[in-house]
């Protein structure tokens, strides 16, 4: 685009290398004032926070403000804030009163750590909080360890979400083993009537290009390797990471932007092996002339 052309806001979101409008007449859900630092917002917000299933009570409770000031902003007398101490300590036992509130609450706040150490987006931590109340609703966490259920909701919505991360990568975080987690997130998906299909190995294409630093045009190579691979049968009872591994192996060969077999296996978690066996087969299966 020319430095000097003129741009229309009219609410896309568009690509800026191929121009694909990826999405159109976008609402604007925030406040329809502005604020410049934390004074101004708390003088123009007139609502809550919104709802959220991350939080026991979904958010929809009161807190006592833990500034003892009055409501022109004085500071309270002694008296008073001793009162307003032993308030605020009621308050907070109250709303986690009953057994379903303290497990909740607990739950979710083991839910919370392990999707902010997986650097987990907002939508995956909501799906997986659904998903760990409907298990408790169920009666599916009387007998069972919570950690074990917690980190199991979280794998099965980063699967639903086609945010796939490996049960090593939530083991790598949790407060149990591997072992525990795939049985906790067996149980839940059989328990709950829930079927994921398989993972698909394009969906790691992009975050191990992003992690390898390649280029767009690496990544969408990769995907066009990737399609033709599962089109011809050579993905099927292979390892999806291993697949899109290879796929991005290839690629960056191709482009001019190569990549050594040991840094994709190890962006992957898989063997040089593994990257080394799918390279082959790709390259004998699919006619793919690269020079090693």
């Amino acid at each position: 685009m020319h430095h000097r052309a003129k741009i229309i806001y009219i609410a896309e979101v568009i690509c800026s290398d191929c121009g694909l409008v990826v999405h159109e007449t976008l609402l604007d859900t925030g406040p329809e004032w502005r604020a410049f630092d934390a004074e101004q917002r708390d003088k123009r917000e007139r609502t809550g926070a919104p709802m959220t299933f991350m939080i026991h009570d979904k958010g929809l409770s009161t807190d006592i403000d833990w500034r003892n000031r009055d409501i022109h902003g004085r500071d309270l007398k002694p008296n008073k804030r001793a009162q307003i101490y032993r308030m605020r300590k009621w308050q907070r036992r109250i709303r986690v009163s009953d057994a379903m509130s303290r497990n909740l609450a607990f739950a979710l706040t083991e839910l919370n750590r392990l999707s902010s150490h997986m650097q987990l987006p907002k939508n995956i931590r909501e799906a997986a909080a659904v998903l760990y109340r409907r298990a408790i609703e169920d009666g599916l966490v009387r007998g069972r360890s919570i950690e074990g259920i917690t980190a199991g909701c979280l794998y099965a919505s980063c699967r639903k979400c086609k945010v796939p991360r490996t049960l090593d990568e939530v083991a790598e975080y949790a407060r149990v083993e591997k072992k525990e987690i795939g049985r906790s997130y067996r149980y839940i998906m059989r328990e709950l009537g829930i079927k994921l299909p398989p993972t698909n190995p394009l969906d790691y294409i992009p975050r191990f290009a992003s992690e390898l630093g390649v280029s767009p045009e690496v990544q969408r190579r990769a995907v066009e390797i990737l399609k033709k691979a599962m089109e011809e049968g050579l993905t099927s009872g292979k390892g999806p990471m291993g697949a899109a591994a290879a796929a991005l192996y290839i690629s960056s060969i191709e482009h001019d932007e190569r990549k050594t077999q040991r840094e994709v296996s190890e962006i992957a978690k898989v063997t040089e092996v593994t990257v080394r066996n799918r390279y082959k087969d790709f390259q004998e299966k699919l006619g793919l002339d690269v020079d090693v």
